[in-house]
């Protein structure tokens, strides 16, 4: 059993070092290696909500599709998963909805990255259902989410793949956008082409021949390539061709219906060797105009044709058209059909998204909180509130009964804060110091929590700031007077236990009450002590005259005993009314000292309050 898991950890490295990649499967929790030689992992590191499912369907799919992550609870949830800023990635995820919940109503949602809007998810009741994201990353990690948009339709996931690309490929369009993939196809092949085949994982899928194409087979099994966009050797060894010169290829591309900006990729390689007599050309036709030069195959050599910076949509045809000095009909061996996102954003502010980060790190509760903060628009982050600009800041922190225990980090850097809202948590140590220096702040909600010492002039003298810091027993307002803010039961202001400014020793109320107490349990103790003897004493005397004839008294209570007893009960009673005068006299002497003491106006109008 060591021996198998070490082989699965060594071939999911192998494939992890050679394109410094990962492959999430999505609800699992295991380590394998799959058909391709592909090293999965479970997914129990990059999400820590959700629930893992089993799918219910019959029908034989990859293992990766056999689980998923559903969402039930939150309107967006994410992976993050690391990346190099400025790297160029080809995301991949997946979904097979597998009648996991036995309704057989397999959901559509929204699909997200790095907060830029990816597509409208619609799953398929027995099939996969993938798509394909190329960009050049932005930021050191990219997030994956799903978000929520129909009542009762619950986003999941099934697989994530992560493949890092070439810098120099797929260079002819602007990396401020992505590339979003419609089709890519390999011409006369029989199986996917995916990995090892192609180091960077491209899933190169057999095209259906309906019948009016020749399928050719190449003599040659490796070829010259000298392409930006690397395609694999394996997708020249088969291609398409018409029966005649006469006859065009039309390229099938899965465009929407609406015009989109596309990009798109050709392949060609020559079968064979062509003797004198022999040529290939052909030209690629838009909706029945040339737009391209004539192409020439080369054999054992691949080459490509592209098209970028043009609107289309599934009603415009491509051709490939035979040239009039052509004796062989067009062939083409592969293609991919991208459409070009709008611009991709840069998040929300990196400042912000810093300051969240320490919040984050100190406050596991919050760590689960994934993707951009604030992008897209509505799907932010449940406890932030944001700009709408284009590149958000946050504004809002509504933190409160978020069960946060220890002390505040420093977010600092998030200046354009106006409401911070942490009541009713567990919050201790001393109340930051940056937090007076936010230029925007307005609202401060510290109440119930469990601060502790001065607060800042910075916030105390801010008069524009609508400060709450009621609950905090041990937390004082300015060094002049140490005011303790406690909770005022009426919840209309906060309410404080005063002391003068200059604090008074508590010593002698301490020894004015304790040495009375000692004194008074010595005497209570000795009169006990003589009462005790004194009643051994008359009891034999009276046991003695009983047996001399019977007492006097209906107790048998001697005289002489019964006077010492009321001697000494007026003795207790005396020191006590004496030591409860002592103590209403330290205590009123006390209270008089407190209240004698001058107030400074400015800690009185200090603005805290109970409530917004």
């Amino acid at each position: 059993m060591a021996a198998y898991l070490l082989f699965l950890i060594i071939a999911a490295s192998a494939f992890s070092t050679l394109t410094a990649d990962v492959s999430i499967d999505c609800g699992a929790s295991e380590i394998y290696s799959d058909d391709y030689s592909i090293g999965w992992v479970g997914d129990d590191n990059y999400i820590q909500h959700g629930e893992s499912v089993v799918v219910q369907s019959s029908k034989s799919v990859a293992q990766a599709m056999t689980t998923l992550r559903v969402f039930a609870e939150r309107k967006k949830s994410c992976y993050s998963i690391g990346a190099d800023k400025g790297s160029q990635v080809l995301v991949r995820a997946s979904f097979f909805y597998g009648n996991y919940d036995g309704k057989s109503s397999p959901p559509s949602f929204e699909l997200q990255f790095d907060g830029n809007r990816w597509t409208t998810v619609e799953t398929s009741s027995d099939a996969v259902v993938s798509y394909e994201a190329i960009y050049a990353t932005k930021m050191d990690a990219i997030s994956v989410c799903v978000a929520q948009t129909s009542p009762n339709m619950f986003p999941f996931i099934s697989a994530i793949e992560v493949r890092t690309l070439d810098m120099k490929m797929y260079g002819h369009f602007d990396s401020s956008h992505a590339l979003m993939l419609r089709r890519r196809v390999a011409y006369g092949t029989k199986e996917i082409i995916r990995f090892t085949d192609d180091i960077y994982d491209r899933i190169w899928v057999p095209a259906i021949n309906g019948g009016g194409f020749t399928v050719l087979t190449s003599d040659e099994s490796s070829f010259e390539d000298d392409l930006d966009d690397n395609p694999p050797d394996s997708v020249f060894q088969n291609a398409f061709a018409t029966n005649s010169t006469s006859i065009s290829i039309t390229l099938g591309t899965n465009l929407p219906a609406t015009e989109v900006p596309i990009y798109m990729n050709m392949y060609f390689s020559e079968v064979t060797v062509l003797d004198s007599t022999q040529k290939r050309s052909f030209e690629l036709y838009i909706d029945d105009k040339l737009t391209s030069n004539p192409f020439i195959p080369v054999y054992g050599k691949a080459g490509e044709m592209f098209l970028t910076n043009f609107t289309a949509s599934s009603n415009t045809t491509f051709s490939l058209v035979a040239s009039s000095d052509s004796t062989l009909p067009p062939l083409i061996n592969a293609l991919e059909v991208f459409t070009i996102s709008d611009e991709l954003t840069d998040g929300t502010n990196s400042d912000d998204v810093e300051g969240l980060a320490s919040l984050q790190n100190e406050f596991n509760v919050l760590g689960d909180s994934g993707g951009d903060p604030c992008l897209p628009s509505p799907y932010t982050w449940d406890w932030v509130n944001c700009t709408s600009a284009s590149t958000p800041r946050v504004t809002a922190l509504y933190l409160g009964s978020f069960g946060l225990s220890g002390f505040l980090p420093d977010f600092s850097s998030m200046t354009a804060l106006e409401i911070i809202d942490l009541h009713n948590n567990s919050l201790i140590g001393s109340i930051p110091e940056f937090l007076g220096t936010l230029p925007n702040l307005k609202q401060l909600n510290l109440a119930n929590n469990e601060f502790s010492g001065l607060i800042p002039s910075s916030i105390s003298k801010n008069t524009k700031l609508k400060l709450v810091v009621t609950g905090n027993p041990d937390l004082c307002v300015s060094g002049k007077s140490c005011k303790t803010a406690t909770a005022d039961p009426s919840g209309d202001s906060p309410a404080f236990s005063s002391s003068s400014g200059k604090k008074k020793s508590k010593l002698p109320v301490i020894f004015g009450t304790t040495i009375p107490i000692f004194i008074l349990l010595w005497v209570i103790g000795g009169v006990f002590a003589v009462l005790h003897h004194k009643r051994k004493s008359a009891a034999i005397t009276a046991a003695n005259a009983g047996q001399a004839g019977g007492a006097n008294r209906p107790n048998g209570t001697p005289p002489q005993a019964a006077k010492m007893q009321m001697a000494a009960n007026n003795i207790a009673q005396n020191l006590v009314n004496d030591f409860s005068v002592n103590i209403q006299d330290q205590e009123g002497q006390q209270q008089y000292s407190a209240q004698d003491q001058p107030v400074d106006q400015n800690d009185q109008q200090n603005r805290l309050e109970s409530g917004y």
